[in-house]
């Protein structure tokens, strides 16, 4: 099954975007009277028949509609600090976006090796990702943000927070941590780790520090693995 994106839904019509239609129809040669997929990034799951198709556009009519397609039990939240190499931050959301994730913050630490984002760009990898497993969620991606900023934003919010760190005060693997429907925000820091001063700060808010095993992980290793175990503790 193929899976085709759209927000314009207006009336019992779905009408794709110029690159959709243009996937839909030039690439996969749809044309009147095919029966599609469509999802809407929200939950929503729509099986519909071509009506029009153009150039730069495609207009189905809704034959079906079933809405939360998909929807787990528990909200993962994925702060991480970008990798120096963009494709390497493209796979990890490639891949978090394909065992499932909610919402992704790029976060700016003191030992950052990226520090500019185009959030179109990545924005673009997600979608794909979604599409290709087959998933009716977009996540949200979040632009780059200060950890003190992501700190003040998650101060007083609802769930658990975990710190990946690698230093003394770890209080355990974070899978005996998580609890099945509860609500996460994992934060992975750089390459080099969180320093010491931003790692006693993400404590102070409530972040408790865990491990995600013996071995020393990249980033983008890292984040997948937490975001793996999450959605493993939660099966």
């Amino acid at each position: 099954m193929n899976l085709f994106y759209t927000t314009d839904i207006r009336d019992g019509l779905l009408t794709l975007s110029e690159e959709e239609s243009r996937h839909c129809v030039q690439v996969l040669r749809h044309k009147p009277g095919d029966v599609i997929h469509i999802v809407d990034g929200r939950g929503g799951l729509y099986v519909a028949e071509i009506l029009e198709t153009g150039r730069k556009r495609c207009i189905a009519r809704q034959l079906e509609a079933r809405q939360g397609y998909g929807r787990r039990p528990f909200y993962l939240h994925l702060a991480i600090a970008p990798t120096k190499s963009i494709d390497r931050l493209e796979w990890f959301l490639e891949k978090a976006a394909e065992f499932g994730v909610d919402e992704v913050t790029p976060v700016l630490c003191e030992r950052s090796e990226r520090r500019q984002l185009r959030i179109d760009r990545l924005e673009k990898v997600l979608l794909a990702a979604m599409k290709q497993s087959l998933k009716a969620y977009l996540p949200r991606l979040n632009e780059l943000t200060p950890l003190p900023d992501l700190l003040k934003q998650q101060a007083g919010g609802e769930g658990a927070r975990y710190i990946a760190y690698l230093g003394e005060s770890v209080k355990g693997h974070l899978k005996d941590n998580l609890r099945p429907g509860e609500n996460v925000c994992i934060l992975i820091g750089p390459e080099g780790d969180f320093s010491e001063a931003e790692a006693r700060a993400c404590m102070d808010a409530g972040f408790l520090p865990v491990s995600l095993g013996p071995s020393r992980l990249r980033t983008e290793t890292a984040g997948l693995a937490a975001c793996h175990i999450a959605n493993l503790i939660n099966e």
